[in-house]
Protein backbone atom coordinates (compact mmCIF):
# COMPACT_ATOMS: atom_id res chain seq x y z
CA UNK A 1 0.00 0.00 0.00
CA UNK A 2 1.21 3.74 -1.12
CA UNK A 3 2.34 5.42 2.21
CA UNK A 4 -0.25 8.55 2.18
CA UNK A 5 0.06 12.21 3.39
CA UNK A 6 -2.83 14.70 4.46
CA UNK A 7 -1.89 18.35 5.46
CA UNK A 8 -4.08 19.67 8.64
CA UNK A 9 -2.39 23.11 7.89
CA UNK A 10 0.90 25.18 9.09
CA UNK A 11 3.54 22.23 9.62
CA UNK A 12 0.48 19.51 11.04
CA UNK A 13 0.60 16.18 8.83
CA UNK A 14 -1.33 13.15 8.91
CA UNK A 15 1.07 9.99 7.60
CA UNK A 16 -0.16 6.97 7.08
CA UNK A 17 1.43 3.60 6.43
CA UNK A 18 0.17 0.70 5.90
CA UNK A 19 -2.31 0.59 9.32
CA UNK A 20 0.19 3.08 11.07
CA UNK A 21 -0.58 6.70 11.41
CA UNK A 22 1.57 9.16 12.70
CA UNK A 23 0.69 12.87 13.15
CA UNK A 24 3.57 15.23 12.55
CA UNK A 25 2.54 18.05 15.17
CA UNK A 26 -1.07 18.39 16.25
CA UNK A 27 -2.16 22.10 15.75
CA UNK A 28 -5.35 21.97 13.60
CA UNK A 29 -8.48 23.85 15.36
CA UNK A 30 -7.85 27.20 14.18
CA UNK A 31 -8.90 31.05 14.62
CA UNK A 32 -12.09 31.41 13.09
CA UNK A 33 -10.84 33.84 10.26
CA UNK A 34 -8.37 31.05 9.11
CA UNK A 35 -9.32 28.27 5.85
CA UNK A 36 -10.83 25.12 7.81
CA UNK A 37 -8.78 22.32 7.25
CA UNK A 38 -12.29 20.01 7.27
CA UNK A 39 -10.79 18.34 10.32
CA UNK A 40 -11.34 19.03 14.28
CA UNK A 41 -8.65 17.30 16.32
CA UNK A 42 -11.54 16.66 18.58
CA UNK A 43 -12.68 14.21 16.04
CA UNK A 44 -9.10 12.17 15.43
CA UNK A 45 -10.14 8.98 16.45
CA UNK A 46 -7.13 6.84 14.81
CA UNK A 47 -3.25 8.03 15.94
CA UNK A 48 -0.49 5.96 17.39
CA UNK A 49 2.53 8.52 17.44
CA UNK A 50 3.16 11.99 17.21
CA UNK A 51 6.07 13.38 16.46
CA UNK A 52 6.52 17.09 17.66
CA UNK A 53 8.97 19.38 15.98
CA UNK A 54 8.99 21.75 18.65
CA UNK A 55 7.07 23.36 21.54
CA UNK A 56 5.43 26.61 20.22
CA UNK A 57 1.22 26.12 20.62
CA UNK A 58 1.19 25.99 17.04
CA UNK A 59 2.58 22.89 16.41
CA UNK A 60 1.56 21.17 20.06
CA UNK A 61 -1.69 22.51 20.86
CA UNK A 62 -3.81 19.69 20.16
CA UNK A 63 -0.98 16.71 20.94
CA UNK A 64 -2.68 16.22 24.26
CA UNK A 65 -6.58 15.76 22.84
CA UNK A 66 -5.12 13.37 20.25
CA UNK A 67 -3.25 11.24 22.73
CA UNK A 68 -5.73 10.77 25.16
CA UNK A 69 -8.25 9.97 22.76
CA UNK A 70 -6.30 7.55 20.80
CA UNK A 71 -3.63 6.45 23.07
CA UNK A 72 -0.83 7.70 20.85
CA UNK A 73 2.51 8.11 21.88
CA UNK A 74 3.62 12.02 21.22
CA UNK A 75 7.54 11.98 20.76
CA UNK A 76 9.44 15.57 21.33
CA UNK A 77 11.76 17.53 23.04
CA UNK A 78 12.02 17.60 27.29
CA UNK A 79 10.06 21.02 26.90
CA UNK A 80 7.27 19.40 24.68
CA UNK A 81 7.02 16.32 27.50
CA UNK A 82 7.05 18.61 30.48
CA UNK A 83 3.99 20.41 28.97
CA UNK A 84 2.15 17.74 28.39
CA UNK A 85 2.94 16.14 31.65
CA UNK A 86 0.98 19.48 32.71
CA UNK A 87 -1.78 17.95 30.64
CA UNK A 88 -2.03 15.16 32.39
CA UNK A 89 -1.13 12.74 29.63
CA UNK A 90 -0.30 9.42 31.01
CA UNK A 91 4.06 9.30 30.76
CA UNK A 92 4.14 5.66 29.16
CA UNK A 93 2.77 7.89 26.41
CA UNK A 94 5.75 10.59 26.29
CA UNK A 95 9.24 10.05 24.60
CA UNK A 96 11.48 12.64 25.30
CA UNK A 97 14.25 12.90 23.12
CA UNK A 98 17.12 15.12 22.49
CA UNK A 99 18.42 14.52 18.70
CA UNK A 100 20.57 11.20 17.42
CA UNK A 101 17.78 9.19 18.90
CA UNK A 102 16.71 6.61 16.47
CA UNK A 103 13.35 5.03 17.17
CA UNK A 104 11.71 1.85 15.89
CA UNK A 105 7.48 3.06 15.13
CA UNK A 106 6.62 -1.14 14.21
CA UNK A 107 8.44 -3.93 12.21
CA UNK A 108 8.86 -2.40 9.35
CA UNK A 109 8.75 1.72 10.32
CA UNK A 110 11.30 3.95 12.26
CA UNK A 111 12.05 7.75 12.90
CA UNK A 112 15.55 9.52 13.36
CA UNK A 113 15.40 12.49 15.51
CA UNK A 114 18.36 15.53 14.41
CA UNK A 115 19.16 18.92 15.98
CA UNK A 116 17.45 21.59 13.98
CA UNK A 117 17.00 25.30 14.04
CA UNK A 118 13.72 27.85 14.34
CA UNK A 119 13.57 30.08 12.05
CA UNK A 120 14.32 33.85 13.19
CA UNK A 121 11.20 34.95 14.32
CA UNK A 122 12.60 37.88 15.82
CA UNK A 123 14.97 39.76 12.58
CA UNK A 124 13.15 41.22 9.75
CA UNK A 125 11.61 39.07 7.09
CA UNK A 126 9.74 40.49 3.73
CA UNK A 127 8.26 37.90 0.65
CA UNK A 128 9.42 34.93 -0.33
CA UNK A 129 11.16 36.43 -3.32
CA UNK A 130 12.83 39.90 -1.29
CA UNK A 131 16.27 39.33 -0.31
CA UNK A 132 16.96 40.16 3.71
CA UNK A 133 19.99 41.46 4.82
CA UNK A 134 21.76 41.97 8.03
CA UNK A 135 20.54 41.48 11.28
CA UNK A 136 23.89 38.62 11.99
CA UNK A 137 25.45 38.67 15.14
CA UNK A 138 21.98 39.80 17.22
CA UNK A 139 23.04 39.09 21.01
CA UNK A 140 20.68 36.42 22.41
CA UNK A 141 19.01 39.12 25.21
CA UNK A 142 18.28 41.98 22.19
CA UNK A 143 16.66 38.92 20.28
CA UNK A 144 14.35 38.31 23.48
CA UNK A 145 13.50 42.24 23.49
CA UNK A 146 12.42 42.15 20.14
CA UNK A 147 9.83 39.45 20.43
CA UNK A 148 8.85 40.66 23.42
CA UNK A 149 8.61 44.55 21.59
CA UNK A 150 6.51 42.31 19.16
CA UNK A 151 4.23 40.71 21.47
CA UNK A 152 3.53 43.67 23.26
CA UNK A 153 2.43 45.49 19.53
CA UNK A 154 -0.44 42.31 19.08
CA UNK A 155 -1.89 42.83 22.56
CA UNK A 156 -2.62 46.01 22.24
CA UNK A 157 -3.65 45.66 18.33
CA UNK A 158 -7.06 47.10 17.47
CA UNK A 159 -6.88 45.43 13.87
CA UNK A 160 -9.92 43.80 12.89
CA UNK A 161 -9.74 40.02 13.85
CA UNK A 162 -7.25 40.77 16.37
CA UNK A 163 -9.43 39.86 19.28
CA UNK A 164 -10.00 36.40 18.03
CA UNK A 165 -6.49 36.10 17.84
CA UNK A 166 -5.90 36.96 21.40
CA UNK A 167 -9.22 34.94 22.67
CA UNK A 168 -7.92 31.81 20.36
CA UNK A 169 -4.12 32.59 22.29
CA UNK A 170 -5.18 32.60 25.74
CA UNK A 171 -7.39 29.50 25.30
CA UNK A 172 -4.09 27.47 24.91
CA UNK A 173 -2.67 26.95 28.61
CA UNK A 174 0.77 25.61 26.94
CA UNK A 175 3.72 28.42 27.93
CA UNK A 176 6.95 26.57 26.53
CA UNK A 177 10.18 28.21 27.27
CA UNK A 178 11.28 29.70 23.72
CA UNK A 179 10.36 26.63 21.32
CA UNK A 180 11.58 24.53 23.42
CA UNK A 181 14.19 23.15 21.22
CA UNK A 182 13.45 22.09 17.40
CA UNK A 183 13.89 18.95 15.34
CA UNK A 184 14.02 17.54 12.35
CA UNK A 185 12.81 13.59 11.52
CA UNK A 186 13.45 11.51 8.92
CA UNK A 187 11.03 9.06 8.54
CA UNK A 188 12.03 5.18 7.21
CA UNK A 189 9.35 3.19 5.47
CA UNK A 190 9.77 -0.04 2.66
CA UNK A 191 8.80 2.32 0.10
CA UNK A 192 10.79 5.29 1.40
CA UNK A 193 11.88 8.25 3.90
CA UNK A 194 10.34 11.35 4.23
CA UNK A 195 12.28 14.03 6.44
CA UNK A 196 9.85 16.39 7.73
CA UNK A 197 10.80 20.20 9.41
CA UNK A 198 8.31 22.31 11.03
CA UNK A 199 9.88 25.36 10.92
CA UNK A 200 12.87 27.46 8.63
CA UNK A 201 15.52 26.69 10.42
CA UNK A 202 18.68 23.95 10.20
CA UNK A 203 22.49 23.05 10.74
CA UNK A 204 24.43 22.56 7.20
CA UNK A 205 26.45 20.02 8.92
CA UNK A 206 22.97 17.93 9.63
CA UNK A 207 21.49 18.38 6.41
CA UNK A 208 24.36 17.75 4.34
CA UNK A 209 24.10 13.83 4.92
CA UNK A 210 20.63 13.48 4.87
CA UNK A 211 19.07 11.45 1.60
CA UNK A 212 15.51 11.88 1.98
CA UNK A 213 13.16 10.80 -0.81
CA UNK A 214 11.00 13.55 0.50
CA UNK A 215 11.68 16.07 1.74
CA UNK A 216 8.71 18.40 3.82
CA UNK A 217 10.15 21.67 4.25
CA UNK A 218 8.81 24.74 6.13
CA UNK A 219 8.52 27.70 3.77
CA UNK A 220 7.49 30.64 6.25
CA UNK A 221 9.67 33.86 8.16
CA UNK A 222 13.59 34.35 7.86
CA UNK A 223 15.64 31.24 7.35
CA UNK A 224 18.13 29.99 10.08
CA UNK A 225 21.50 28.84 8.76
CA UNK A 226 23.39 27.45 11.99
CA UNK A 227 22.05 30.01 14.04
CA UNK A 228 22.28 33.31 11.99
CA UNK A 229 19.25 34.21 9.83
CA UNK A 230 19.83 33.88 5.69
CA UNK A 231 21.28 36.96 3.71
CA UNK A 232 18.66 36.28 1.09
CA UNK A 233 15.07 35.15 0.28
CA UNK A 234 12.74 32.64 1.93
CA UNK A 235 12.85 31.21 -1.68
CA UNK A 236 16.67 30.84 -1.84
CA UNK A 237 16.62 29.77 1.74
CA UNK A 238 14.58 26.65 0.79
CA UNK A 239 16.30 26.54 -2.56
CA UNK A 240 19.46 25.69 -0.14
CA UNK A 241 17.93 23.31 1.59
CA UNK A 242 16.75 21.06 -1.16
CA UNK A 243 20.71 21.84 -2.23
CA UNK A 244 21.40 19.75 0.92
CA UNK A 245 19.14 16.93 0.83
CA UNK A 246 18.83 16.10 -3.31
CA UNK A 247 15.19 14.84 -2.39
CA UNK A 248 12.91 13.58 -5.41
CA UNK A 249 9.82 15.17 -4.03
CA UNK A 250 9.25 18.68 -2.14
CA UNK A 251 6.41 19.00 0.08
CA UNK A 252 6.19 22.51 1.25
CA UNK A 253 4.74 23.46 4.86
CA UNK A 254 4.02 26.43 6.75
CA UNK A 255 2.67 28.39 3.84
CA UNK A 256 -1.06 28.79 4.34
CA UNK A 257 -2.41 32.17 6.44
CA UNK A 258 -3.23 30.08 9.34
CA UNK A 259 -3.70 32.95 12.15
CA UNK A 260 -4.80 35.99 10.28
CA UNK A 261 -4.13 38.71 10.46
CA UNK A 262 -0.93 37.68 12.54
CA UNK A 263 0.11 35.78 9.68
CA UNK A 264 -0.32 36.30 5.56
CA UNK A 265 0.05 33.24 3.19
CA UNK A 266 3.34 32.69 1.85
CA UNK A 267 3.70 33.03 -2.23
CA UNK A 268 5.05 29.90 -3.68
CA UNK A 269 5.45 31.46 -6.60
CA UNK A 270 9.04 32.22 -6.34
CA UNK A 271 9.98 29.25 -4.38
CA UNK A 272 8.80 27.14 -7.20
CA UNK A 273 11.07 29.66 -9.38
CA UNK A 274 13.99 28.81 -7.58
CA UNK A 275 13.68 25.25 -7.50
CA UNK A 276 12.73 25.18 -11.27
CA UNK A 277 15.63 26.83 -12.27
CA UNK A 278 18.35 24.85 -10.47
CA UNK A 279 16.89 22.05 -9.30
CA UNK A 280 14.73 21.19 -12.19
CA UNK A 281 14.74 17.40 -11.17
CA UNK A 282 12.98 17.78 -8.05
CA UNK A 283 9.25 17.79 -8.11
CA UNK A 284 7.27 20.22 -5.85
CA UNK A 285 4.64 18.43 -4.24
CA UNK A 286 1.71 21.21 -4.35
CA UNK A 287 -1.28 20.28 -2.03
CA UNK A 288 -4.54 21.09 -0.41
CA UNK A 289 -6.11 20.29 3.20
CA UNK A 290 -7.23 16.44 3.70
CA UNK A 291 -5.92 14.61 0.57
CA UNK A 292 -5.12 11.79 1.11
CA UNK A 293 -1.97 12.27 -1.00
CA UNK A 294 0.14 9.18 -1.82
CA UNK A 295 3.80 10.60 -1.45
CA UNK A 296 5.59 7.47 -1.40
CA UNK A 297 5.10 4.26 -3.44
Amino acid sequence: MPVKLDWLGVSTFRVIVDDMVIFLDAYINRVPSAPSVGLKVEDVRAADYVLVGHSHFDHLWGAETIARNTGAKIIGSHETVRLMELEEVSGSQLMAVSGGETIKLSDSVSVKVYPSQHSCIWSSSGSSKEACFGDQGVMHHERQMRLQERANQRASSTDHGMADVMRHRSACMQFPRAEGGAYAYLIETPDGSILWKDTSGHWTGILRDIRPDVGILAASGRGNIDGEPIQGSLAQFVSREVELLKPGKVVLCHHDDWCPPVTSPTDVGPIRQELERHHPRVSLTEMGYLEGYPILG
